[in-house]
């Protein structure tokens, strides 16, 4: 889904073994379209285990050109992050809103462009 222009990725229900390949598919096919943004939603999840957090790596990796942040406001998602230090690694939001205003380009963001630095 897109929200502002910046690419959200929103994850439900347990990231585990056995939902990490489902869960680094739709990671690789969200990056495949080539975002100015990534964003993932782990507001629905209900358990996040090492697996899980081993693909928010490899997520944090492959966007390392981008904004990228996580969404994750509970325990059971925002606890393992802080506790590993992911929250280090990549920006940690508490909202999707937060997330979209830190990943969606400011005008003071965008470099100016001097017309005589131009060659043609």
């Amino acid at each position: 889904m897109m929200v502002d222009g910046v690419t959200v990725l929103a994850v439900a229900g347990s990231l585990d073994l056995l939902t990490m390949a489902e869960f680094q598919d739709a990671v690789d096919s969200a990056l495949d379209t080539e975002p100015v943004a990534l964003i993932i939603d782990l507001t629905e999840v209900e358990f996040l285990a090492s697996a899980g957090m081993s693909v928010l790596i490899s997520a944090s990796r492959g966007a390392a050109h981008i904004p990228f942040a996580v969404v994750a406001d509970g325990p059971a998602t925002s606890r393992p992050i802080r506790l590993t230090a992911l929250d280090t690694v990549f920006s940690l939001t508490a909202t999707r809103e937060e997330a979209v205003r830190n990943c969606t380009p400011r005008p003071s963001d965008i470099a100016a462009v001097d017309p005589a630095q131009v060659h043609q």
